[in-house]
């Protein structure tokens, strides 16, 4: 069987251990390695002539992207999990305590376990590659450092930077690294392996103190300062978390105990934190996420078809959507793009868009000012279809009209290739709808981003009838360069996001002309898990966007789609939200204070009375967020019954990146595997018996409910 670590002694008396596991593109840490590692590191002890070792990774791009998260799901127990920390402890201890020189040549990703693997070494120094990153990020996953890191990085970094890293998962390029102290020195890739032989030779470096600020000197030089930084900390991840996360809590008290009372005492709470980890309902959905978008990244979205590649794009329409588009294109997916607008202002507009976000990347010195200059030349602008002859893929992304959009069609098909593809970015608009203009239905497709572009995961492909399986494959594989998540969906009236985001849109309307505040109402989603609540995201996407979409979804699915009329209201108002400072809150020079405020006058506007208190009981929070959540499950059901969606998998991934469905619940169907179906049908009964129809479920549910089926194994 090939080995993973191999051992090379130079004739100056330094050995190279270079780990490159055997049929992998990247090095993970696996439980079996560890007799292996352990004899290797029981030779080193016994070998004499050895004076220092190096620690470097044989693959390209890659020192270790950390632990193989399979194995956390072979554990059928705490028990077992808290074996797996303390076996990463034992091989980690070993290491740290060889009495020659240990120093980690870290090039590429060194993340997880993999920088709990160069904590272990007395040094480390790494390349000044661009793919040189170092994190814990095991909180995204529900988890906790748990080979020592929640041990060793205060230690080195201090509590405060610590804390940081591993409360937020952030990943430190190298120059962040040296200045925190993680690392010891970065060179270029050329003498990486040099360096780190010439810093074994110099010998074992005293250990040096972490490089604090003079105020965090202070706060963590005495109990009483450690004591206000542990409290601070949980006191922001209460604010951040609701207490839905259970893994940011427990990483505080692993250093809180570590610091106080040793590092022997601090691995073993580490060991048993995270075992209780490992087995939490929040890791096993988290862990559920990351597995699915790892197989997504394996799929075409059109089974055996092979996408084209595309060379370069052409966006119509330099708005906000348009200039994300085009902007994601250029930077992420390093492809040209061209942009059309009727006007020279909305060129104007879709460069400065772009140009600000890569600026933003220079300031941040995470990008030179030529390398922002050489990705702005990618995109280029016109208000003519000249110089898109060549285009492979066209995406509109101009106003919610019928008529406007089947004018583009005709005129992509009259200006570029036979076989260019025409990607639609509308919100609502059936796409076979689009393509009724097409001479070649076939090429037709929608791509639905979410807003902001640069920022959301997510995108909807979404094929009509007549799509074909190459341009299926090809979007798909355009949209991953450009760094989305692609869920494949059928056409239909507001697809899947927004078909779900409808209906629990429309029954926090509903409470709120009950009487609810907007303040509650968004309180109460918050709390449920949603990074923002119904009214605040009301106004950020734009109250008129909603307004436009809600008929075209009732006249397609239904009367369960009527949204209030007292809507209505707020647009003969001119309330559009944030995009004109006039919404539920208050914008601009009306808002005097940081937090935000609700403009009450908003409540006169709707015909409402202004709610005396909005400081409702927990149980009326969750009585709020439940009708609103219960809807939007029944119709990602329906969404599935109807093949709009392929899988549950791809519902869950939906919701997640598109509209922010509570990670820590797995997404839709996860949540309804753990309600149990026939809860959420017992609720949505009664809710239809006090409501009306707008709840009653779907045939699917009813019969998951009967069979006791569940969406998942």
């Amino acid at each position: 069987m090939d080995k993973t670590f191999n051992l090379t002694k130079r004739e100056d008396g330094i050995a190279v251990l270079t780990m490159d596991v055997p049929g992998e593109s990247m090095n993970t840490l696996r439980a079996e390695f560890g007799p292996e590692i352990s004899q290797v590191l029981a030779d080193i002890k016994g070998d004499s002539s050895i004076k220092g070792l190096v620690l470097i990774s044989g693959k390209k791009d890659s020192f270790v992207a950390g632990a193989d998260i399979s194995m956390l799901d072979a554990c059928e127990t705490a028990a077992d999990a808290k074996q797996l920390s303390q076996q990463g402890h034992i091989v980690f201890n070993e290491l740290e305590s060889l009495s020659i020189p240990v120093i980690a040549a870290i090039n590429g990703a060194c993340l997880g376990g993999g920088l709990e693997l160069a904590l272990a070494c007395h040094q480390r120094v790494c390349s000044l590659n661009s793919k040189t990153m170092m994190g814990v990020p095991e909180v995204q996953l529900g988890l906790l450092p748990g080979g020592g890191g929640t041990q060793r990085l205060p230690r080195l970094v201090g509590i405060t930077s610590a804390l940081d890293m591993m409360l937020t998962g952030k990943q430190l390029r190298p120059k962040q690294a040296l200045k925190l102290g993680l690392i010891d020195d970065m060179v270029p890739e050329s003498i990486l392996l040099q360096t780190a032989v010439e810093m074994a030779l110099k010998g074992k470096r005293a250990s040096s103190k972490p490089k604090l600020s003079m105020i965090n000197r202070v706060l963590e030089g005495t109990n009483a300062g450690r004591s206000i930084i542990f409290d601070q900390a949980g006191k922001q991840v209460q604010k951040k978390t609701q207490g839905n996360y259970p893994a940011p809590a427990k990483i505080i008290d692993c250093v809180r105990q570590g610091m106080a009372k040793g590092i022997v005492k601090g691995l073993e709470v580490e060991a048993s934190h995270f075992a209780d980890l490992v087995v939490s309902k929040e890791s096993e959905a988290l862990r559920s996420i990351f597995f699915a978008t790892t197989e997504m990244k394996k799929e075409s979205g059109a089974g055996d078809a092979k996408p084209r590649s595309a060379k370069k794009v052409m966006v119509l329409g330099g708005g906000l959507m348009g200039g994300g588009i085009a902007s994601v294109t250029t930077t992420k997916a390093k492809i040209p793009a061209r942009v059309k607008d009727i006007s020279e202002q909305g060129l104007s507009n879709a460069l400065s868009y772009a140009y600000k976000l890569l600026d933003k990347g220079v300031k941040r010195r995470h990008m030179t000012p030529a390398v922002r200059d050489n990705l702005m030349s990618l995109m280029t602008t016109t208000t003519e279809y000249k110089g898109i002859k060549d285009a492979d893929i066209v995406v509109e992304a101009v106003f919610e009209d019928l008529n406007l959009k089947h004018q583009m069609v005709k005129d992509v098909e009259r200006e570029c290739g036979e076989n260019t593809i025409f990607a639609s970015n509308t919100s609502s608009l059936p796409i076979a709808q689009i393509a009724q203009a097409a001479s070649r239905p076939e090429n037709v497709i929608g791509l639905h981003y979410f807003s902001p572009v640069e920022k959301m995961p997510l995108v909807e492909v979404i094929a009509h009838k007549k799509t074909s399986a190459e341009t299926i494959a090809t979007t798909v594989a355009f949209a991953r360069k450009q760094g989305k998540t692609p869920i494949v969906v059928q056409d239909g009236a507001g697809f899947y996001v927004n078909r779900i985001l409808a209906l629990y849109m429309n029954e926090a309307a509903q409470l709120l002309l009950e009487g609810r505040s907007v303040e509650a109402l968004d309180k109460a989603l918050v709390k449920f898990g949603f990074p923002v609540g119904p009214m605040t995201l009301l106004d950020e996407v734009g109250i008129d966007v909603g307004a436009k979409i809600s008929p075209i979804l009732e006249g397609e699915l239904g009367a369960r789609f009527l949204a209030p009329a007292a809507f209505d209201k707020l647009l003969a108002d001119e309330r559009k939200g944030r995009k004109n400072n006039k919404g539920f809150y208050l914008y601009g020079s009306k808002s005097k204070k940081k937090a935000k405020q609700v403009d009450s006058s908003v409540y006169g506007v709707l015909g409402l009375r202004t709610p005396e208190n909005s400081n409702e009981h927990s149980s009326e929070l969750a009585e709020m967020s439940q009708r609103c959540v219960v809807q939007m499950l029944n119709e990602a059901v329906r969404c599935l019954e109807e093949g709009i969606i392929a899988s549950p998998r791809d519902g869950d991934i939906g919701a997640i990146f598109g509209i922010g469905f509570p990670p820590f619940l797995g997404g839709p169907f996860h949540y309804i595997d753990t309600l149990g179906a026939d809860v959420l049908v017992s609720k949505l009964e009664a809710y239809q018996a006090e409501f009306g129809d707008r709840f009653t479920p779907c045939d699917q549910l009813k019969q998951m409910a009967k069979d006791g089926d569940k969406f998942f194994d």
